[in-house]
């Protein structure tokens, strides 16, 4: 694969040399514009050497709210003061550390929870040219319900496969296959294992579909590439369960009868790399992953992918383009990725946390996960809090959690003396919601659901925000239930804030489609024309854009980039009013 082999020669030179460009042409008999291709396309390829000390800030949303954008300035006051070319300081997507904002990546090294004296040193010692420390989220593993083994990666699905397995004389593998499979998607079915990525598709589904394409090679996917701003519970999953990641990628092979699994990690999550690795270097010693899994004759190796960067990856589709060395620009579809996905070949595409679920599935029943709801939700689900919290971080919470449970019971209450006054359920990608929700701007549908559930009376007219429970039945049309929760205290401009949103997208779109390539551009100009005191009475020019992107972009990118400023529009006008009056 291209993609691996330009992340060899950077990691051994630094960038990518025009003279190893050519002889990896020559080795793998790829013409040269093909390289080229794939390395300028991809944010952490360098084609030219690097500064000495290479600093990019993170600006969306947490890192924003915690002073992002004055870091960076700091920052490159520094650079100024160290002259020359040895310091390169610009702004970048989020990296991951929500938790701890502003995060730093110097040189590829994250940093978190740090001063600006703190950074200035590491940047000094950077154009320096002198080693860098790496900064670890931690070793102390939580105790979470999703893990069976309670830290210890026992693989009790696959012994139990391999066993029944090598138990049934029967010759026919297909059928074989067919029989355990059959109890293994049973199960999920009954606790209604959905995708964690964010779009809530029953797990069972996909993996059917995939078993049923019957093609002599397919594939498991495993979507790391965690980029969404406000998110970032796969990364401690994979740092201190990677034994849960790598059962459920077996056991989607195992039933599917995939013939190679693969899990794509965004680069930034460099500890998290790595522990995947060891981990299936344990596995594979063990006879657990590889070759002739335990004696049964099967082979499913898995490997990492490491991302080659943007936040366009973590879109399946444009992941699997980037696999096969191309663009990561998203496919159209039909066809399902279970049908046609990598190599043409049908794919079991799965977020990170809906693979860590199937051992505890498998070990508990289905029943037992449909059981742990609350409020007359099923289910559990890992959220990452962040923004102006007192303790952001990675939750195991049941669906149908309120917001005051999420916001007070766990994540310590709002910080800084803040009131509440507005959340995002889905990094950027849901829009805010108000601390109170007038019921007649939302749809008839989410208020009959409201109603329905109890969270408000038959006649309420109005919700509070903190009442509203994380549940799949009510965020299907007003809003997003993603894994980024990001909250925002009574001193957050929410029109500044819908600008930051929306100019993340800007900066991440593939540039594809047109509808998302200029429309972003376009509103990011708006906006701005609306924080300084124009075009306040071409609202409706605005809404325009916003549903020809929704129509027409290619992805989900484009269909939501707009999401934010219209929910601050709808929700938050005083903001715009304020800027109106050139207050």
């Amino acid at each position: 694969m291209i993609v691996q082999e330009l992340h060899k020669i950077q990691r051994e030179c630094g960038y990518l040399p025009a003279e190893r460009l050519k002889k990896l042409s020559e080795q793998i008999r790829q013409p040269l514009h093909r390289l080229h291709e794939v390395a300028s396309y991809f944010p952490h390829f360098h084609l030219q050497p690097p500064a000495f000390a290479e600093v990019k800030v993170c600006c969306d949303m947490a890192c924003h709210l915690s002073g992002g954008d004055r870091v960076r300035k700091h920052l490159e006051g520094v650079a100024e003061q160290i002259g020359g070319q040895k310091v390169n300081v610009k702004r970048t997507s989020c990296l991951g550390r929500c938790d701890g904002p502003p995060a730093v990546s110097i040189n590829d090294h994250v940093y978190w929870n740090m001063s600006d004296e703190e950074l200035e040193t590491i940047v000094r010692s950077a154009a320096a040219q002198q080693p860098l420390v790496e900064q670890t989220i931690g070793t102390l593993a939580p105790h979470w319900q999703i893990d069976p083994y309670n830290g210890q990666g026992h693989y009790e699905a696959i012994r139990r496969w391999a066993d029944a397995w090598n138990a049934d004389a029967n010759p026919d593998r297909d059928i074989k296959r067919m029989q355990l499979g059959d109890a293994i998607l049973k199960t999920l079915k009954e606790g209604n294992l959905r995708g964690m990525g964010g779009a809530g598709r029953p797990t069972h589904e996909k993996w059917t579909n995939a078993r049923k394409a019957r093609e002599d090679v397919s594939y498991v996917v495993c979507n790391g590439d965690e980029s969404e701003p406000g998110t970032f519970k796969d990364r401690d999953l994979m740092a201190f369960a990677p034994h849960l990641l790598l059962e459920g990628i077996l056991v989607a092979g195992l039933v599917s009868g995939a013939k190679q699994g693969y899990i794509f990690i965004r680069h930034e999550y460099q500890e998290q790399i790595a522990a995947m690795q060891i981990e299936i270097d344990l596995a594979r010693s063990r006879g657990l992953c590889g070759e002739n899994i335990l004696g049964t004759g099967i082979s499913f190796p898995v490997e990492v992918f490491v991302s080659p960067g943007g936040y366009i990856c973590g879109e399946e589709s444009a992941l699997l383009e980037a696999m096969e060395d191309r663009r990561a620009e998203p496919r159209e579809k039909p066809p399902l990725l279970e049908l046609d996905g990598l190599f043409g070949k049908p794919t079991i595409v799965n977020n990170v946390e809906t693979l860590c679920w199937v051992p505890a599935f498998l070990a508990k029943g289905g029943g037992w996960y449909r059981d742990q709801g609350t409020h007359g939700a099923t289910g559990l689900r890992f959220v990452s809090i962040s923004g102006h919290v007192a303790k952001p971080g990675v939750y195991e919470v049941p669906f149908g959690q309120t917001v005051r449970e999420l916001i007070f019971d766990l994540a310590g209450g709002m910080s800084g003396g803040r009131k509440l006054k507005a959340i995002a359920t889905s990094g950027p990608s849901g829009g805010f919601l108000p601390a109170v929700l007038d019921l007649t701007q939302v749809s008839p549908r989410f208020a009959d659901r409201l109603k329905k559930r109890g969270i408000v009376s038959a006649d309420a007219v109005r919700l509070d925000i903190l009442d509203l429970t994380l549940d799949w039945d009510l965020f299907q049309r007003d809003c997003l239930l993603g894994a980024g929760f990001v909250v925002y205290g009574d001193d957050a401009d929410m029109l500044v804030e819908a600008l930051n949103c929306v100019e993340f997208y800007r900066n991440e779109s593939c540039g594809k489609c047109v509808p998302c390539r200029v429309g972003t551009q376009k509103m990011v100009e708006m906006i701005q024309d609306l924080l300084d005191g124009k075009r306040h009475d071409d609202l409706a020019t605005l809404h325009d854009l916003a549903k020809v992107m929704s129509n027409a972009s290619i992805c989900s990118l484009g269909k939501i980039a707009a999401d934010p400023l219209v929910s601050a529009l709808r929700y938050f006008p005083q903001d715009l009013t304020k800027h109106a009056k050139g207050l």
